[in-house]
């Protein structure tokens, strides 16, 4: 079967009078809108890992996820869009939530297991799968430079120029493919990463071990919100108000936190008048399903 995905990702501007106020321009990269369930960078990321896959004969995809992982969820579908048997790894304990229920839907199997063994996950592969020789290891998150050269692809798609790129930092695999695009082009666009976790200045090496060249970029690591998954009331009214005025639909793990730090920086006269500023909305909208109490 050939692997492959129609992309459908433009890029629509943003308006705001912070933004009229700073003379900046805003634009959004809408990777949201590539695919219902395998959405935004997921597709980016599982493409090529898809591909060698098939090319190494094997048809078993296993991969490892929290609960309410957008990744699980994407390689559930991707898999039952292109053929293939799938297991999700799951830390921690066995849960029933509407994210799975996507997953069991799409035909992932389910194996829970608790967090101190999630932590080695080459282990846990070879536990459980280390006589198949079907399944192919999938790291969580899809981390891998497979999944770098599928993000670098996005910058492929841009028809303009911009001063700054945006993106939510999760694995790091994203914003090293976007650099890694950016230095193919041999553009000059400043970079900046987002990262999601608490005392995230670590994403900086997972970044950097993706790179295909050193390359300078800048990481802001105080919109993290408490940690991965957590939010705050400020970040939650902030993501209620863009999507009531927007009609963009964003969420607390990733692209609300991302896009919060946008703002702010705007806000506190962080960019020459002029700029041309591109977000990249990561996808990942199915993250509101284990949020819904927070708003």
């Amino acid at each position: 079967m050939h692997i492959d995905l129609e992309i459908f990702s433009p890029v629509h501007p943003i308006n705001n009078p912070l933004f009229d106020a700073h003379g900046i321009k805003v634009f959004l990269k809408r990777d949201d809108l590539i695919h219902p369930m395998i959405s935004g960078n997921k597709w980016r990321k599982l493409k090529y890992l898809l591909k060698t896959t098939q090319s190494q004969g094997k048809n078993h995809l296993v991969t490892f996820g929290g609960a309410y992982s957008n990744h699980l969820l994407a390689t559930a579908a991707a898999s039952a869009r292109f053929g293939f048997k799938t297991t999700g790894i799951v830390r921690g304990e066995e849960v029933n939530n509407d994210t799975l229920f996507l997953c069991k839907l799409h035909g992932m199997q389910l194996l829970f297991t608790d967090r101190d063994s999630y932590r080695d996950k080459t282990a846990l592969f070879n536990q459980h799968f280390g006589d198949d020789t079907n399944a192919f290891f999938i790291d969580e998150g899809g981390a891998s430079p497979e999944a770098a050269q599928g993000c670098a692809e996005l910058v492929d798609e841009l028809t303009e120029t911009y001063d700054h790129i945006f993106c939510a930092c999760g694995t790091g695999t994203t914003a090293a493919g976007i650099i890694n695009g950016l230095n193919n082009h041999q553009l000059k666009t400043c970079f900046h990463a987002v990262p999601v976790f608490k005392n995230g200045e670590f994403i900086r090496e997972e970044i950097n071990r993706f790179l295909t060249a050193p390359t300078d970029y800048d990481l802001h690591t105080d919109y993290h919100f408490g940690g991965y998954g957590k939010a705050d009331a400020q970040l939650i009214s902030f993501i209620k108000e863009f999507v009531a005025s927007t009609g963009i639909v964003i969420e607390p793990v990733y692209t609300g936190k991302m896009m919060y730090a946008l703002y702010d920086l705007i806000g506190k006269g962080h960019f020459e008048s002029g700029s041309k500023i591109l977000a990249i909305h990561s996808g990942g909208i199915w993250g509101l399903l284990g949020m819904k109490d927070k708003f």
